[in-house]
């Protein structure tokens, strides 16, 4: 546990602060309208006292957002929406430079993760943030006392929407969520070029792999899937695409990608994507069925698209980089 003497925290090291604060600035100069934004709250303080819990990626734009935040007068307090982005540095200068209480460790583990949103609940929040809904579901499961307080909040993800919908149908949701995702200037560009792009670049980063070439499938014809194919194209593969709604399968053919069940796209596939936002994807029949040294790899919120275990199940050596 990283503490200091006025500020709760689990951070994996503080001596990080000056290189994030480093990464935090450089991109507060490439979003502009959070700029304006941050000065008109600096000046009319609409958050005054407002109680935020904000579980979401913790990286270097969502630190300006909590930065923000903090100076529209709002006490925030932030932990990890996926352990797997945290970016321990930005972490770090969020609780040292920025004083905003932060609960998050690039690869925590599960009970880890659950623990820093029962930190960040111990705020007593008044407004929720969320990306994937873990943080209202464990208020309506573990901390309903708090719903009483709550005023609304926030879901940013399509996961989550679609989570928090299923909710509000079975009428467990207790109080207001704007789905953040909805907005135009959410989907039209963060899932379909942030995605897209990072998507690739993470792909590449990992397997070093030359995309030109090499057969594509893509799990999914939302505007993330939609992102991921054309940034694939653009390098220079060939996309195949697999979609259960007819109307976008019929889009990525207009769109000039070929489209087939799994079962067919198993059997030409070098590089997968699930990104469905929906469990078992890929499965061990899929995994049978595909060529020797197939990358598979998961863009949507959760871990459940591609069935880990039994890919591990028919592994005959695992190692980890």
């Amino acid at each position: 546990m990283a503490t200091t003497e006025k500020l709760a925290c689990d951070v994996k090291d503080l001596g990080a602060a000056a290189k994030g604060k480093v990464r935090i600035e450089w991109a507060d100069q490439w979003m502009p309208v959070l700029q304006l934004i941050r000065r008109r709250f600096a000046k009319e303080r609409p958050l005054e006292g407002v109680r935020i819990a904000a579980c979401l990626h913790v990286t270097t734009e969502t630190a300006n957002l909590a930065i923000t935040l903090r100076d529209g007068g709002a006490r925030v307090v932030l932990c990890a929406s996926n352990p797997l982005s945290t970016q321990d540095d930005v972490a770090a200068s969020l609780v040292q430079d920025f004083h905003i209480p932060t609960f998050a460790i690039k690869g925590e583990g599960h009970d880890t993760y659950y623990s820093h949103i029962q930190s960040a609940l111990e705020h007593k929040p008044q407004i929720t943030m969320d990306d994937g809904a873990d943080l209202v579901t464990t208020i309506l499961t573990t901390r309903q006392d708090l719903t009483s307080q709550i005023m609304g909040g926030t879901e940013e993800t399509t996961t989550g929407v679609v989570r928090l919908r299923s909710m509000a149908k079975e009428g467990v949701l207790k109080f207001p969520i704007i789905s953040v995702n909805d907005a135009d200037t959410k989907h039209l560009f963060d899932n379909r070029y942030g995605t897209g792009q990072s998507t690739i670049d993470g792909i590449i980063r990992a397997t070093n792999l030359l995309f030109a070439g090499l057969h594509v499938v893509l799990a999914g014809y939302g505007w993330c899937g939609r992102g991921v194919a054309l940034r694939a194209r653009g390098l220079g593969a060939d996309v195949i695409v697999t979609e259960v709604n007819p109307t976008r399968a019929l889009e990525a053919v207009m769109d000039g990608y070929r489209v087939m069940t799994m079962a067919e796209a198993v059997k030409v596939g070098d590089v997968f994507v699930t990104l469905t936002g929906d469990k078992a994807v890929l499965t061990e029949g899929h995994f049978k069925a595909m060529k020797n040294g197939a990358v598979v790899a998961n863009s949507g919120h959760f871990n459940v698209e591609i069935d880990i275990p039994a890919l591990e199940a028919l592994a005959s050596a695992k190692r980890r980089t």
